[in-house]
């Protein structure tokens, strides 16, 4: 891993042999990847598992950041999820965990919170989804990674903020599907909640927490100071939902009920037809008056 501290001083860590960053053919064995893009020249460290903050740091790497993606030795719980042709490389992770290096250090030792210490001084963003109390057990809570590197942009991706009753709370998609109502709005038509087949509250989390980054990035380019930035994922998707849904709600005093009535129709699903189904949206007037004539 070129472009990192001297791996003589640094404690062991363990490189996975199935992950192989794309290098281009003309670059020094071992050196970094040769970037284009918004952020190159961007490091980010990433201490994420599972979707959002993998998510979060592939759209990062896309754009052009060298992420390095640390995991345990026993790897991200997403390489067995999926179906997979290697084994440790299921179709989730490879479609979450591209353009980024990796490296295996346990964080439960003494000398794996040295080795992340150590490569702290060299990035620019740090990014992690673990809760308050654990990271800071870990001893890499934003005031001592702050002390570390001043210019460091710490982005945490929570489930329910760090704030207010429920701060703290693990979360997992499900769980956020139905805190923020979108569960219920799924079984309007029949009265049964239903989840979206999809990690839909990850991923749209994922894109804000990318965006919050490349916000602090461009604010640290101003002032020069390390930023923080938390990414809860039930605010997320109560704003994500209800941008519409909250219909007659958003006045005080209401005007109606919640819902916006075109999207909860009973109706709106894909047409049958002989050879499959077809999606109609006849929209403003002109449109239904075309459906009709033909």
């Amino acid at each position: 891993m070129a472009n990192l501290p001297d791996p003589s001083d640094q404690p062991e860590v363990t490189v996975h042999p199935t992950v192989h960053p794309t290098v281009h053919p003309t670059d020094r064995p071992g050196a970094a990847p040769r970037r284009t893009g918004p952020l190159a020249g961007v490091r980010v460290l990433d201490l994420t598992a599972v979707v959002l903050g993998p998510l979060a740091t592939q759209i990062l790497g896309d754009y052009g950041a060298d992420v390095i993606k640390v995991e345990s030795p026993e790897g991200d719980l997403m390489r067995a999820n999926g179906v997979s042709r290697v084994r440790g490389l299921s179709s989730i992770f490879l479609a979450i965990n591209r353009n980024k290096r990796s490296l295996a250090i346990d964080l439960k030792q003494p000398a794996g919170i040295a080795a992340i210490k150590r490569l702290l001084p060299t990035v620019d963003v740090l990014v992690h989804n673990m809760r308050t109390a654990a990271i800071e057990r870990l001893g890499l809570g934003y005031e001592v990674c702050a002390a570390i590197n001043p210019r460091l942009v710490y982005c945490v991706a929570t489930g329910f903020g760090e704030a207010g009753p429920d701060a703290g709370k693990p979360a997992f998609d499900d769980v956020i599907q139905a805190a923020c109502g979108l569960a219920g709005l799924l079984g309007h038509d029949d009265g049964q909640p239903a989840y979206v087949p999809s990690l839909i509250a990850d991923k749209t989390t994922g894109l804000a927490l990318a965006n919050a980054v490349l916000a602090a990035l461009f604010e640290r380019s101003r002032s020069d100071q390390g930023q923080f930035v938390e990414v809860p994922m039930f605010e997320t998707m109560v704003a994500f939902t209800l941008a519409e849904h909250l219909g007659g709600l958003s006045y005080e005093p209401a005007i109606g009920p919640a819902g916006y009535a075109r999207l909860l129709a009973g109706g709106r699903q894909p047409a049958p037809t002989r050879d499959g189904h077809v999606a109609l949206l006849p929209y403003p007037a002109e449109h239904w008056r075309k459906l009709f004539a033909r």
